[in-house]
């Protein structure tokens, strides 16, 4: 029996480039790659996986390829993004793509569910960005697999 993971590492995270949600990014599809990431996540998905990618300018392909045969420590992912050709690592293309994953908010449904399996009101007393519930739903994914 192989053991899962759930990414526990926040979209609200950066790392040394300052790109938020980079490092979930490469700690969902390493762990894809390995076969060892839970059920119910994607290793690069539609919503700020793809923002990330296409907001720095790489090739999701190339991305994938890369994670998958190199298996790098995330200071090595960093290394070569930055090698990459027509990446855009300028300070405001960084802060501006930041300002779209922070600014993210799920839609209603999502919402709801996500408040609902944690057991939380949706009266607008949780903060309603994509980061803090995504970081909601991540907990209690945890907790069912691990601790429950």
């Amino acid at each position: 029996m192989s053991t899962t993971y759930v990414p526990l590492i926040s979209s609200g995270v950066a790392g040394p480039l300052g790109v938020l949600h980079l490092p979930r990014l490469w700690l969902k599809a390493s762990l894809e790659a390995a076969g060892k990431l839970a059920a119910g996540y994607p290793g690069v998905g539609q919503g700020y996986d793809s923002m990330v990618i296409a907001g720095l300018g790489l090739n999701v392909d190339e991305v994938k390829k890369f994670l998958a045969e190199t298996k790098p420590t995330y200071p090595q992912f960093e290394s070569w993004i930055k090698k990459q050709p027509g990446v855009n690592l300028s300070r405001a293309n960084i802060h501006k793509l930041n300002l779209s994953i922070a600014g993210y908010i799920h839609d209603d449904d999502t919402r709801k569910a996500i408040l609902g399996a944690s057991n939380l009101p949706d009266d607008g007393s949780i903060l309603p960005d994509a980061i803090n519930l995504n970081n909601l739903d991540d907990w209690n994914e945890f907790h069912q697999a691990v601790l429950k």
